[in-house]
């Protein structure tokens, strides 16, 4: 029992270890890119969307579909440089979230159809990023050591 605990849980811990700065960053890239493309796609195309926030009854279409834009545009980048993360994260959650009741509120029948949704894994990565921070290869990095403060103290 000992060998196994050695080899499936010490021996796996100590290579994990020395790569805790890609899960972060990773997860950075993916929604950093997405959200920054579809944001642009958005504040390129605001007359088509302003329409389709109308036609989902979100209120204030004309000025939620900017802002919302915005949101995802600007926070999208913020999240693929790895700066100011954690702040980028919590508005685009609650994007998420209102995304989910807007548009996919209907279609929920059963806790599987609501988790299956790209919606809650993007509020779920979000939220990982707003808790643990970016990771070490960011610039929220870069400027935690700038600032002479530890980094790895703050998550970042």
């Amino acid at each position: 029992m000992n060998a196994f605990v050695t080899v499936f849980y010490d021996w796996s811990r100590t290579v994990a270890s020395r790569f805790t700065w890609a899960a972060p960053l990773a997860v950075r890239i993916v929604v950093g890119w997405v959200f920054a493309s579809t944001g642009w796609v958005k504040l390129t195309h605001l007359p088509q969307i302003t329409e389709n926030f109308r036609n989902l009854g979100i209120p204030a279409p004309e000025f939620l579909t900017p802002f919302v834009s915005g949101v995802e545009f600007f926070g999208g980048l913020l999240l693929l440089f790895g700066l100011l993360t954690r702040f980028a994260a919590v508005p685009l959650m609650v994007v998420m979230v209102v995304a989910i009741v807007t548009a996919k509120l209907d279609d929920v029948d059963s806790i599987t159809t609501l988790l299956g949704f790209e919606e809650v894994s993007y509020f779920v990565m979000f939220a990982w990023l707003a808790i643990a921070g970016p990771g070490p290869v960011s610039l929220d990095h870069v400027m935690m050591k700038a600032s002479g403060r530890d980094p790895a103290t703050h998550g970042a």
